[in-house]
């Protein structure tokens, strides 16, 4: 194994590879749901060999216990829980809790500068 940087292009392809396996993964869930299991396995070990994240948009389809693809409605369910986004896997039972704490508070600021704004055009 060498040691280093890998070349730009490997990562691009695997990027690639990444992407083409979820979305063969999300194509074959209802004929073959064992099949899309195993192309998010595989995804998941392009990842860990050349030390790249998930994309954003595949992140949270799979489960991070027993790394099988989710399907929401089908093998998860999600719900919203005192400002966090609970996504529990039917096949594990694992629950990955997400928070959107954050837009609550932008939302709160945003309340906050407008009240601001009015009071200094009242005085």
């Amino acid at each position: 194994m060498s040691r280093g940087k890998r070349p730009k292009w490997i990562l691009n392809i695997a990027n690639e590879r990444i992407n083409i396996l979820f979305n063969l993964a999300e194509n074959e869930f209802f004929t073959h749901p064992e099949r899309s299991h195993r192309y998010a396995e595989l995804a998941l070990k392009i990842s860990t060999k050349y030390n790249l994240s998930i994309p954003a948009q595949w992140n949270r389809r799979y489960c991070k216990n027993c790394h099988k693809f989710l399907f929401p409605g089908q093998n998860c369910s999600i719900r919203l829980v005192n400002c966090t986004v609970n996504i529990k896997c039917s096949e594990c039972g694992h629950i990955m809790k997400i928070p959107y704490i954050k837009e609550i508070k932008s939302k709160r600021r945003a309340k906050i500068e407008s009240y601001i704004k009015q009071k200094r055009n009242y005085e």
